[in-house]
């Protein structure tokens, strides 16, 4: 399976969805169509963690004062379902590895997957 999520609206999502070659990829404009329960257990099944997910540059969670609560693993999990901006992006599946974020190393090592 080939699927990135990603968000319209964020220069560095068009950025690198230009970088990478995305054909036969699956495109989900997490903005229109937020992930579902299904997709974000199988994103945590890859990933091992709701936290690794979490986008912790969301305006939102500054102004909620996240960064000074202890959050479980449950609260990222509900935060990304509530709200899309939460879910740090783009987020690679590719076969059965995921790539998250927009770091220099994960898109070097989605490059290198995908070639």
């Amino acid at each position: 399976m080939k699927k990135v999520y990603f968000l319209q609206t964020c220069d560095t999502c068009r950025r690198i969805l230009k970088e990478v070659n995305t054909d036969g990829f699956e495109r989900q404009e997490i903005k229109a169509n937020p992930v579902n329960v299904a997709q974000l257990e199988e994103m945590y099944k890859l990933s091992g963690s709701y936290e690794d997910l979490f986008n912790k540059r969301a305006k939102l969670y500054k102004s909620m004062d996240l960064k000074n609560q202890t959050l479980s693993e449950a609260d990222y999990r509900q935060f990304i379902l509530d709200e899309y901006t939460f879910l740090k992006r783009p987020v690679f599946i590719v076969d059965n590895e995921i790539f998250i974020g927009n770091s220099k190393k994960v898109v070097a090592e989605l490059k290198n997957k995908i070639g």
